[in-house]
């Protein structure tokens, strides 16, 4: 479990009622549909999978994984924030996503610096990338605030949409 000054982060489990309820909003959240694309998560049970190969296999393979990030005062799931292992990336890639009532709030910046800490003071990650739809200017703006640097653009496949891939290194 990770810490800030008003968030938790904590592995996810397709064991855990809550997570798989939270996964199957979040995923399919208008914003989360047009911003980061369709996962396919169309049931619970298609959320407890997405869990199983996705964060929990990652929290094996890796060491590291998205995380839920929940908001210390009152308990609730604000998203989800951390590293994800990309086929396509040689870097590990920063993810984030939050729920629409918790966006403007500050949460995605201060759960990423966490995970960042933590690559970097745990797992010795130097260098981590972050690739986001280049409409996105959320996104970007919390990009800008983690000190990442735009670097080029990238496809994850022959046939996706060009994104912009951004990266930091634990010397800035």
């Amino acid at each position: 479990m990770l810490e800030t000054a008003r968030l938790s982060l904590h592995e996810l489990s397709a064991d855990e009622p809550g997570d798989v309820a939270f996964i199957y909003r979040l995923l399919n959240e208008p914003s989360f549909l047009e911003n980061i694309g369709d996962r396919g998560v169309h049931s619970p049970e298609d959320a407890r999978g997405y869990l199983r190969k996705g964060p929990m296999a990652s929290y094996a393979t890796h060491g590291f994984g998205l995380y839920r990030v929940q908001v210390k005062a009152s308990g609730e799931t604000a998203g989800l924030c951390g590293l994800v292992k990309r086929a396509t990336l040689q870097d590990a890639d920063l993810g984030y996503a939050l729920l629409p009532e918790f966006c403007g709030l500050g949460y995605a910046v201060e759960a990423a610096r966490a995970v960042l800490a933590e690559a970097r003071a745990r797992l010795h990650i130097g260098r981590i990338v972050a690739i986001t739809d280049p409409r996105n200017a959320g996104s970007i703006r919390v990009l800008q605030k983690l000190d990442f640097r735009f670097e080029k653009m990238v496809r994850l496949a022959p046939d996706d949409i060009e994104l912009k891939l951004f990266a930091s290194t634990a010397a800035g």
